[in-house]
Order: structure tokens, then C-alpha cells, then sequence
């Protein structure tokens, strides 16, 4: 039988009790969480969360940044044969009302005081418009503050109770306090929902510690290394690169809330050697340093992925001034972030883009042709079969959602276009959704989008499809650079000296911000946005300034 997380950890405790698993970077300076600090703290949740009703089986919603809580609970819940749901604390009524119809947590740790949000007004609103039982609410106050108070208490009950978790005892570890539990659930993301209400995909606790370590070997994480997460580890884009960290050996700088210049300066601070970001972020990272140059010469892998075709700039920036190697990624709520990444010897611009190797021994790629349903000779499907693929949907009681998501033959459809090169690699091209078919030849935008990030005047682009008399025409949409007003003409001549002409965006506008939704793993830009503005536009005939 395969091991999940706590087994791993309990090795990692008896190895190195002292070694520091966790960094507070919130606190100043930031506070250090060790390993034998872990365990105990996850056996006094552990402890909490048994005398609250919780079983084998149940689901515990966490509703809290990244404070090292996060993870403790985490630990916690596996230990009793139940499973976490994350929340993000930017959540409103509607999501955290989802969450709660969906996963019925039988307990939820809410992060009481973060950022003075309303947490308490946002979880009775949302408990009241669902039929599903009410939580218990733990309060959280995070490190450093004192627990909840009897009127804070009150005021988070909505109807199940609310109390406070008890600090941990110290003393001798026992390594054998938290039971593993390896064929249980042990942890549900929140798919981005693109498709429709977001989905709770759930995964055991063997495949996440298989994928973790699978992680850890293919990105160089070892004992040595520190991992910023900016990322909420409610999303799987934090949590699966900091499940890698933590059972490589190497400890975990936790940021509650991101702030580029800070970021930057715990990174020199602290010599972080891995980041696993999309490129809105890593972007602006990029620009707090060349304000302000620090010493990131410890750094050794940026892990990207390509949210808005600014990789290719990033990476230029971090291999030069940094010497660390930028590799692009691939992954999802429902097969786990860091399904597959590129090798540091693959060849530019490849390296940079999202796709890669399958990491995870067992794991499987194919490109399917979604009309024939056969293997695709070039762009298709990208289907997904082995350890990775969910093992569950929170909710789903007839099975209904996890039918819909696998083919005939069982392979996981994710909806994306991309090519399978038969030997484990494969690349990701774009959403099955935004593809183009331009003169009869099937295009993806993020080739279009690519030649015009390079244009000095660029700062992002997006490229959408218009239908305009039965016939797709490319129309781009572009914000420049800051006192820069490009002339959409010269763009699209841009575009010709390089693409092949039925490749040039019929009408490119400018504009001043994309239209953006914000998700756990970082904001996304949104294309139906776009297309509506684009059937307004030619409606109205006009192309420049929008």
C-alpha cells in the first residue's frame, strides 16, 4: 500500500525534528515553524476536530491564507480519514455558498481578523442560502495573536457552534500520533469553473504524495531548498509545489497576502531557491526588481505558467539576471498543477511554454481528434489516464460530473488543445474553446498573441475569434505600454512580417486594462469578455481605441 503525506512527514520528524519546515513571512521578522512544531500542532487540531464530530470520510472547509495553520490543518483532517476543502478568503456569499452546498464540511477554520475582511457576514449569508447542515466554526486568529474571544465566537456561530482550537502540548513527539490514511481523500481544489459552476475535484492522499515527490525530483527540491508561495494554498497552483517542498525536506516561506517588494526582499532574505507562479504575477516581480535590483543569485528554478504569453519576456529577465532556469508548466485542479513541466535542457522557446513531461510514474498523455474520436495526427484533445487523474467530486452523488469528464475509454478530457508526442511530452496549445480556424487551418491564439507581446509598444495582449459571415476573422485586443499609443495599422504589420497572412488579426484595438477574473490560482483574462466587445466593435465598424 502506498504512503500518503503523514507518513512522510513522520520520517522527516524523526529525522530532523528542528529543522524549520514553515516560515511566517508575514511576521516581522518572519516567524519560524519547525518540523516537530508541525506535528504536534497537527495532533492538537487532530485532537479538536475528533471532539467536533469529525470522521473518516468527512470534509473540513479552510478558510485561511497562508498562515502556517493552513497546512497544520491539513495534516490534522488527513489524520482522521477526512478530507480538506480550500477556501479562498477572497471568496463572496455565492462561492463560499457553493463550497458549503457541494462539500458539506462538517467544520470550518475560518481565518478570524485577516485583512479586517467580513468573513463572519459573508458565512451566515451563505450558510442561510443553502440547504445543507451547518458548520462548526473554529476561529483561527493566526501566529502570533491571541484566540477568539467569547463575543468573536458568537458572532462566527451559525448554528453548529463556534470555539477556538487548543495550542499544542509539548513534550515527546510521538511519531506515531497521526495515522496515515493513503486510500482516503485528502484534499479537494476548486476547479476555475469555465465550464460552468466550479467543480470540487478531490484527490487521495497516496496520489498526492506520489505526485509531491514525483515534483520534488523532476524540479531539483531537496533539503536545501526554500519554496515562496504567493499563492493561496487553498489553490492547487500553491498547494502541489508546496506539498513538493515540504516532503523533499526543504522548508516552505509562506505570504499571507503578495506584495511584489516584499516578495523580492524575502526571496534575497532568505535565499529562495523555487516560485511557482503564472506569468501575471512573475511579471510583476519583474518589474519591482528592475525598480530595485536584489540578490537572487540563490535562486534555482521559476516554475510559469503562461497566463497571458508574458513568459518568454519573464524568463529572458530571470536567466539572465538571476542564472536560475524557467520552465513551463501544465496542470489542473482536477489532474493536480505540475502534471508536467519541461527539462532544463529542453530546447528555447519551448522550455518556456506550458506543456512538458509527465512527472508522475503511471501517468499517461494522448492527443485525441474531437470530432473522430481517434488519436489526432498534430493539435487535439490533451487526455490524461493514472495516479494524478481526480479520484472524486465533492457532491456529485450520482456520479453524473465524473462521467462527463472521461471518455469512452476512460482518459480524463480536459477541454485543452495540444499536441502528445507519444514519449511523455506534449505541449499545450490553448482551450479547446479559444482556437481558431482561420482559412480553414486550425490556430491558436497564443501563436498570434506571441509575435505581438514581442512589439516594443505591447505590454499585454489577448486574441480572440469573430464570426463574421459563417467565416472566423482574429481580432486583437491590446494594452500598451505606459505612454505608448501604437497605431493598430502598424500592429498588424507587425504581425505579417512574420505570420502567414490569413494569421493577421483583422482588427486590432487598444484598451486600457483587460477585462480580468480573479481565481485562486492567480486572475485570468476573460476572453468571452472580449469576444462580446469585439462583435460590438464591428458592429460599430470602428477599430483603434476602445
Amino acid at each position: 500500500m502506498s504512503a500518503g503525506p503523514i507518513s512522510h512527514l513522520a520520517r522527516l520528524v524523526e529525522a530532523a525534528p528542528d529543522a524549520v519546515a514553515l516560515w511566517e513571512g508575514h511576521c516581522e521578522p518572519p516567524a519560524p515553524v519547525t518540523r516537530v512544531d508541525l506535528w504536534q500542532r497537527s495532533v492538537a487540531v487532530r485532537d479538536d476536530l475528533r471532539d467536533h464530530g469529525v470522521e473518516p470520510g468527512d470534509c473540513v472547509a479552510v478558510w485561511l491564507p497562508n498562515w502556517s495553520d493552513a497546512v497544520v490543518w491539513q495534516f490534522a483532517a488527513a489524520a482522521l480519514g477526512a478530507h480538506v476543502i480550500g477556501v479562498n478568503t477572497r471568496y463572496g456569499v455565492d462561492e463560499v455558498a457553493h463550497v458549503l452546498a457541494k462539500a458539506r464540511p462538517r467544520v470550518i477554520a475560518v481565518a478570524h481578523g485577516f485583512l479586517r475582511l467580513e468573513l463572519a457576514t459573508v458565512l451566515h449569508a451563505a450558510t442561510e442560502s443553502v440547504d445543507a447542515p451547518a458548520p462548526s466554526v473554529a476561529l483561527v486568529t493566526g501566529p502570533g495573536s491571541a484566540p477568539a474571544d467569547a463575543q468573536a465566537l458568537a458572532a462566527y456561530d451559525v448554528g453548529a457552534g463556534a470555539w477556538a482550537p487548543s495550542p499544542a502540548a509539548g513534550g515527546v513527539t510521538d511519531p506515531g500520533a497521526l495515522v496515515d490514511h493513503p486510500d482516503d481523500l485528502f484534499v479537494a481544489f476548486t476547479t476555475s469553473g469555465s465550464t460552468g459552476r466550479p467543480k470540487l475535484a478531490a484527490h487521495r492522499a497516496c496520489a498526492t504524495a506520489g505526485h509531491s515527490l514525483a515534483v520534488a525530483a523532476a524540479a531539483d527540491l531537496d533539503a536545501g531548498s526554500v519554496s515562496l508561495l504567493v499563492l493561496p494554498w487553498s489553490g492547487v497552483l500553491a498547494h502541489s509545489p508546496g506539498m513538493a517542498g515540504l516532503l523533499a525536506g526543504g522548508s516552505l516561506l509562506l505570504m499571507p497576502s503578495f506584495d511584489a517588494d516584499r516578495a523580492l526582499d524575502l526571496m534575497e532574505r532568505f535565499a529562495v531557491t523555487h516560485l511557482t507562479v503564472a506569468d501575471d504575477v512573475a511579471g510583476r516581480l519583474m518589474r519591482s526588481w528592475r525598480e530595485r535590483p536584489r540578490d537572487l543569485t540563490a535562486f534555482r528554478r521559476l516554475l510559469i505558467g503562461d497566463f497571458y504569453g508574458e513568459s518568454g519576456r519573464i524568463a529572458a529577465w530571470v536567466e539572465s539576471e538571476t542564472g536560475a532556469t524557467v520552465l513551463g508548466i501544465y496542470g489542473s485542479s482536477e489532474i493536480f498543477a505540475l502534471t508536467g513541466f519541461w527539462s532544463p535542457d529542453t530546447p528555447l522557446p519551448l522550455r518556456h511554454r506550458g506543456g512538458g513531461r509527465l512527472v508522475t510514474p503511471g501517468m499517461e498523455v494522448r492527443s485525441v481528434d474531437p470530432v473522430t474520436g481517434e488519436l489526432a495526427d498534430g493539435p487535439g484533445e490533451l487526455q490524461f489516464r493514472g495516479p494524478n487523474v481526480v479520484d472524486s467530486y465533492l457532491g456529485d452523488v450520482d456520479g453524473g460530473i465524473a462521467a462527463g469528464v472521461r471518455s469512452r475509454d476512460g482518459w480524463f478530457c480536459t477541454g485543452d488543445l495540444g499536441t502528445a508526442a507519444g514519449d511523455g511530452t506534449f505541449e499545450y496549445l490553448c482551450r479547446m474553446g479559444d482556437s481558431l480556424r482561420l482559412k480553414g487551418f486550425l490556430v491558436e491564439p497564443a501563436e498570434i498573441e506571441t509575435r505581438l507581446i514581442e512589439h516594443e509598444a505591447v505590454e499585454l495582449v489577448k486574441v480572440v475569434g469573430l464570426d463574421v459571415t459563417g467565416e472566423t476573422q482574429a481580432v486583437a485586443f491590446v494594452v500598451p505600454r505606459p505612454g505608448t499609443t501604437p497605431d493598430p495599422a502598424e500592429l498588424r504589420a507587425w504581425c505579417a512580417e512574420t505570420l502567414a497572412r490569413f494569421k493577421v488579426p483583422a482588427q486590432v484595438h487598444l484598451i486600457d486594462e483587460m477585462p480580468m477574473t480573479a481565481g485562486t490560482n492567480g486572475a485570468k483574462i476573460r476572453a468571452v469578455a472580449l469576444r462580446e466587445m469585439a462583435k460590438q466593435l464591428a458592429s460599430a465598424g470602428t477599430e483603434g481605441t476602445s
